[in-house]
């Protein structure tokens, strides 16, 4: 069967950097992205002839993304899915070189799950905002907790410190973020200014304090990395001091971040005008650099701390939650529920 690519919703503007394509080709690169805002999963790959290929399906609110051996995991606003590549290596199909099934979907109800991540053991790890806990799926329940920050006194639905960033290390959850230390219901908002926090999940303990809406911790090159979104500062915990050290200012409100090499992929958004967002010191940062804020991916050499490339969103999306490279990856696409593909794709276990 033939799967045509889906029209993006217009109006929707995708820009580059003169040498952004480049860079994906050299590097064998693709990127997956979600927005809550209007409910897509975006692929951005190359085609053939090296141009810009923009690939999206509808999923609601879908947020959490990381990426398996073989495929995806996504949350959404009720459910947490499992996209599995159905090609072959090697295998094209209208120029695409992988096809992502939604092919199990654990039904969790609304937990506003956030980050996510496979550890050692092939199991899914994912932030509960919500609940404010680290968790799992279960096959009988909404969800299994694993682990909660000393500073919560019970297990409750009231997203009372706005748990939502994960770092694997060595193939456990090792770090947590969180946007305050509140122990009462929704209590994280009266401390988006400096309440951030590091938390170390083995130790139960707090690495570092002060932060402003932490967001996507990462464990890369032997380095704690993160976005101070609060702030627009993208950099690393010192683990000696246990201080943020700022590398790359960016000009939005970070989320999502993934890492290839030498390169941390970061995604931007435009902040809401909200009392979630509003009086931050990003607004101050952006006006001391003369910037508006943007909606995109960044790409960011560690080694200067220079931003190398970008790719620009605009018109319907202002905001991204997520953001997954996917190496060996040229031109990915995946089925959604909106259209009747996806009666037709079969496949048999060899």
């Amino acid at each position: 069967m033939t799967i045509m690519e889906t029209a993006a919703p217009s109006p929707l503007e995708i820009t580059t950097s003169r040498q952004m394509l480049e860079w994906m080709h050299e590097q064998k690169l693709s990127i997956a992205l979600t927005t809550y805002q209007i409910g897509k999963l975006f692929f951005l790959g190359l085609k053939a002839d090296g141009d810009l290929s923009i690939f999206e399906r509808s999923f609601n609110r879908c947020m959490g993304l990381c990426a398996t051996e073989n495929g995806l995991y996504m949350s959404t606003v009720h459910q947490v899915w499992r996209f599995e590549n159905l090609f072959h290596p090697g295998q094209l199909q209208d120029d695409f070189d992988r096809l992502y099934l939604p092919q199990v979907g654990n039904t969790t109800g609304d937990l506003d799950i956030h980050d996510m991540a496979v550890d050692a053991d092939g199991r899914l790890v994912f932030v509960n905002t919500l609940f404010g806990c680290l968790a799992t799926l279960s096959e009988t329940h909404s969800f299994k907790p694993l682990w909660q920050p000393p500073f919560l006194s019970k297990l409750a639905a009231e997203d009372r410190c706005h748990l939502n960033g994960l770092a694997m290390k060595d193939g456990r959850a090792a770090y947590v973020t969180a946007v305050s230390q509140s122990d009462v219901v929704d209590g994280w908002r009266d401390h988006r200014f400096s309440g951030g926090v590091v938390v170390d999940v083995q130790c139960n303990e707090i690495v570092t304090s002060g932060l402003s809406m932490p967001h996507s911790p990462r464990w890369h090159q032997g380095k704690l990395w993160l976005c101070n979104s609060g702030t627009g500062e993208f950099g690393y915990i010192e683990p000696e001091a246990g201080r943020f050290v700022p590398v790359t200012f960016c000009a939005g409100y970070m989320r999502g971040l993934s890492f290839h090499g030498d390169f941390a992929l970061v995604g931007l958004s435009r902040p809401r005008h909200n009392k979630t967002f509003s009086g931050l010191p990003l607004e101050a940062n952006l006006q001391a650099r003369q910037a508006e804020p943007r909606c995109g991916v960044q790409v960011i050499d560690l080694r200067t701390g220079d931003v190398v490339h970008w790719l620009r969103i605009e018109g319907v999306v202002d905001e991204l939650y997520d953001v997954v490279a996917l190496p060996g990856v040229r031109r990915p696409m995946a089925l959604g529920f909106k259209t009747d593909e996806i009666r037709r794709v079969l496949s048999v276990e060899s």
